[in-house]
């Protein structure tokens, strides 16, 4: 027996039990034309800023739907279900009829100035929420903002912070295994990367498709969320001293182009919340993030500081336009068997060689990923993808097992069956099946392909059971946010300028 199939036979039954799987998936709301849909967050899905479950990411026009942790997997994809189909209810019933765009590279945009930044009414943290994506847009273009994904926020009971540590450093290095079983952004609109350096090639004549024909997820790779000025943050999570020494020094120290920005503009607006590298913890790009849950105007990195890790966040999941919520129960179940693999393995210390190498295999992964014969660095040595990626799904077979055992099922065998089969099969993954479908059945129009994809995803969960109670159920919901909206901009009582001193001070960034 190997140490981790050791370590898997001598977890408790009872922790196993308390694993938790939550989900956030952006999405944004598309007209049936293929264009961005500019009007406000429709204030029947309630106030934005305070929904416990149906919220906004960047712009008005990109909705988040957060489950609730949830022991099975069946019981989180049926929630995220029926978050889907309380949206597309209120959507289709609208004057003019809207769409939730089901894929991560976005729909037809217009200017980039007119992409509309989400707006939380008028209490402090609101407009703070606010005045960040303007920083955004300002830094980055709010392009690159409408580009969406799927979070999994997974946690186990009884693991600790270095745990959660040695998990995500095994997890950076392995996660080109899940950028080659579930990319599936492998193409975009041209308008997309109007104007900019790309490195793609044209689907037909490239008039209403660009991408690449190996990629699987170029939204992890150069094109996606990426930042310049964050290259130049090496980070270690070696432990939660050292990342939090990282994080702190990218929130408090001036960056030059941030500075010329200024944090108002000549005529007092706010153009972002300050001129530091990050403006607040949320901008650090990442695969994986260590979280905790933040009290009541708590900084992100001083809760983590104070009381460790509570969970881990998983960012690098795609929308999956072949699935109409997005993401299947398989994907899960290897996310869960993944991530059980990560925590459960040696995971020695990070070195900045290997986070810089681990960026280039990353990179490599999402552009060309199905590329035959495509070698990653590991260590010294360059290897096959697949025969790597092969190597970390046979080691989670007595997990599969483990885990089928303690639910009286053979689901988590099953999914992982078909990920090893997909490392024989390239043609059979969702990257070259988007692929596939946008040249053989749209003419190689991505836009066509993505809103045709929605629509079908759109009648699907229309036509599912929806009952007078759920109905009631999310109305309820959509109001009591307004009345909670109205109590945080009544209870204010600091100026919007202290309270922003306070909240930006370095002393909230430690114990």
């Amino acid at each position: 027996m190997s140490t981790l199939q050791a370590r898997i036979a001598a977890l408790d039954a009872e922790r196993l039990r308390g694993m938790r799987r939550g989900i956030e998936k952006e999405g944004l709301r598309v007209l049936p034309s293929g264009q961005l849909a500019l009007t406000p967050h429709p204030s029947a899905l309630g106030a934005a800023l305070t929904h416990p479950s149906i919220t906004t990411d960047y712009s008005e026009s990109l909705l988040e739907l957060i489950t609730r942790p949830h022991a099975s997997v069946q019981d989180c994809a049926a929630e995220l279900a029926e978050l889907h189909q309380a949206v597309e209810q209120v959507l289709a019933r609208q004057s003019e009829p809207e769409i939730l765009w089901n894929a991560s590279m976005p729909c037809r945009l217009p200017p980039d100035e007119t992409i509309p930044l989400g707006r939380y009414g008028s209490s402090n943290i609101g407009r703070a929420k606010s005045i960040y994506r303007m920083g955004l847009g300002h830094r980055y273009g709010r392009r690159m903002q409408t580009i969406a994904g799927i979070h999994y926020n997974w946690s186990l009971p009884g693991v600790g912070t270095d745990e959660y540590f040695g998990l995500i450093r095994n997890f950076r290095r392995h996660s080109f295994v899940l950028l080659y079983l579930f990319g599936a952004s492998p193409a975009l609109a041209p308008c997309f990367v109007q104007g900019r350096a790309h490195g793609l090639q044209p689907l037909g004549d490239g008039k209403r498709g660009m991408g690449l024909p190996h990629a699987t997820s170029l939204r992890m790779g150069r094109l996606g969320y990426q930042s310049d000025a964050q290259a130049s943050l090496a980070v270690s999570y070696n432990g939660l001293q050292g990342f939090a020494a990282s994080l702190y020094d990218a929130l408090t120290r001036p960056y030059p182009a941030y500075e010329a920005i200024g944090v108002r503009s000549l005529g007092g607006d706010y153009n972002q919340l300050g001129t530091s590298l990050l403006q607040i913890e949320n901008e650090f790009y990442g695969t994986i993030r260590a979280k905790r849950t933040v009290r009541s105007g708590e900084r992100p990195l001083h809760a983590l500081r104070e009381r460790g890790v509570e969970y881990v966040e998983v960012r690098l999941m795609d929308i999956n336009p072949l699935v109409p919520t997005g993401i299947s129960t398989q994907a899960m179940r290897v996310l869960d068997m993944f991530l059980l693999h990560c925590l459960l393995s040696d995971s020695p210390p990070d070195t900045p060689e290997e986070i810089s190498a681990l960026k280039h295999n990353q990179h490599l992964s999402a552009e060309r990923g199905r590329e035959p014969g495509l070698r990653l660095s590991r260590g010294q040595e360059q290897i096959a993808l697949v025969d790597w990626a092969a190597q970390v799904l046979d080691e989670c077979l007595p997990i599969a097992e483990r885990m089928d055992a303690l639910h009286a099922g053979a689901e988590y065998g099953q999914a992982l069956s078909e990920a090893r089969a997909l490392l024989q099969r390239p043609e059979a993954t969702p990257s070259a099946r988007v692929l596939a479908e946008i040249s053989g059945l749209h003419d190689n129009d991505y836009i066509a392909f993505a809103t045709t994809r929605s629509l079908t995803a759109r009648q699907m969960l229309l036509s599912s059971p929806w009952t007078r109670a759920q109905e009631q159920h999310y109305c309820q919901l959509a109001s009591d946010s307004f009345v909670r909206q109205r109590a945080m901009e009544e209870a204010d009582t600091l100026s919007f300028e202290d309270w922003l001193v306070r909240y930006m001070a370095e002393d909230q960034l430690v114990v």
